[in-house]
């Protein structure tokens, strides 16, 4: 007698359960979600001591016992390692980890970046003051990830001259550059994989430059699985609401092809739809789902199709590393069932293995990756072909440090209304679950 299907979110703690819930309900409600976006903005940019969480003790346990947990790893070694090894006893590949330090760019940060050097602050005091302290979490976040696991990065948290180099597409500053180096080749020792992070678009051609470099250099090493092919240590970001994403990706692609490294694609929806120019995104949001779905369909395929068009007569290069970034289930699983194809297909016919990693941030679109890990009803043929490589992406650092990200998030939900209350009446369904199965009313 086949055994019923597993409830998804049944894996996750009920802890776990309730604070999803909460958040949920909150970002999902009109009449709450404006007061708390006022005071989250308030306590990630505050320079009062009364509302820093690092500097009021009962503040920091309040945030720490709600938000902070439901969306970070831990303020120190010890934390994160115990939250990683829940992850991943629950069923999760690994996970995608980030040092809370971020930069979401001003008018003002835009401007002092455009200042000419005689008015900026000296090579020491930069070094001193902005790149060390940036590749010193970076490093210990390297350390803190498992062989599999992911670590991701942004170029600005490097301070005012990273910035400034970005802006005006230059390389890295030799302090900078050796530091790049030693992050890349500490991940690359330890089998750890790079994302680098796409961000606003005033710096997002200077981060494609250097994503690109890095690439060429660390992208070449033979995979620790005996491939054939080189496997990505670095990947680069790319955000499908942008309409120039599939002609700067099928570039990317072409380069990677003809100069013989492997190209590591993070595909993501995008992440700065308050501060990118408008007129630069796709007009509607059935355009950027097309967008990213026609994109995943060509990077699972390696073929060139509708968005992403072959520049020049270049051939598809015969290996591409992907993780597929998307709290979208329809996206999801469709790039599943083309997965599940391509992996029949190279079973029968030969060639290589596609290695794909799925991701979601963690504390959001629980039932989109708990779906992944464990099956469903509505899978189960999909999941017939094996288990995919499922991650969770979360930050590390202190509840003060968080403050920005969790911001990010807070203002993510708004902006997603119909998938957070989505995610609310799962969690809702899921507890009601939970309760009749204790009165002995559900298998």
């Amino acid at each position: 007698m086949a055994k019923p299907p597993v409830a998804p979110l049944s894996v996750l703690p009920l802890t776990n359960i309730l604070r999803s819930l909460m958040t949920t309900t909150v970002s999902s409600s009109p009449i709450l979600l404006p007061p708390s976006l006022t005071v989250m903005s308030l306590l990630a940019h505050t320079n009062n001591p009364l509302l820093n969480p690092d500097r009021n003790p009962l503040l920091r346990y309040a945030l720490k016992k709600t938000f902070y947990a439901q969306f970070c790893a831990g303020e120190n070694a010890t934390e994160v390692k115990q939250t990683v090894a829940g992850l991943k006893n629950i069923g999760f590949s690994g996970v995608i980890l980030g040092y809370a330090k971020e930069v979401v760019m001003t008018n003002k940060d835009q401007a002092a970046a455009s200042l000419e050097p005689n008015s900026t602050p000296s090579e020491e005091a930069i070094i001193r003051n902005e790149i060390e302290p940036w590749a010193k979490g970076t490093i210990e976040t390297v350390k803190l990830a498992s062989k599999g696991d992911f670590v991701a990065l942004k170029f600005t948290g490097a301070g005012q001259q990273a910035l400034s180099s970005l802006m005006k597409q230059l390389p890295p500053s030799e302090a900078l550059g050796n530091a790049i180096d030693k992050i890349c080749q500490l991940a690359s020792e330890r089998g750890v994989r790079l994302l680098f992070d796409a961000e606003q678009q005033a710096v997002q051609a200077g981060i494609d430059d250097w994503t690109l470099k890095y690439m060429r250099k660390y992208n070449r090493a033979t995979s620790s699985s005996g491939s054939n092919s080189p496997a990505a240590v670095i990947y680069g970001t790319y955000q499908a609401y942008l309409k120039a994403t599939p002609r700067i990706l099928s570039s990317h692609l072409a380069t990677a092809q003809k100069e013989g490294f492997t190209l590591g694609v993070k595909l993501v929806r995008g992440a700065y739809l308050g501060s990118d120019p408008r007129h630069l995104i796709h007009d509607t949001k059935a355009d950027t789902d097309g967008a990213y779905d026609g994109v995943a369909e060509g990077l699972l395929t390696r073929q060139w199709n509708a968005p992403l068009k072959a520049p020049e007569g270049e051939d598809f290069p015969s290996r591409v590393d992907v993780v597929l970034a998307s709290h979208n289930r329809d996206s999801v699983l469709k790039a599943r069932r083309i997965l599940q194809q391509q992996t029949a297909m190279i079973a029968t016919k030969g060639g290589e293995a596609i290695d794909v990693a799925f991701a979601q941030l963690q504390g959001m679109a629980d039932e989109v990756s708990c779906e992944l890990v464990v099956g469903s009803e509505a899978n189960q043929q999909i999941m017939a072909a094996g288990k995919p490589n499922v991650y969770k992406y979360l930050v590390w650092g202190s509840t003060g440090e968080c403050m920005k990200y969790l911001l990010r998030r807070a203002q993510e939900n708004r902006d997603a209304v119909q998938r957070t209350r989505s995610g609310r009446e799962a969690m809702r369904a899921e507890l009601a679950r939970r309760v009749k199965a204790w009165f002995g009313f559900s298998t």
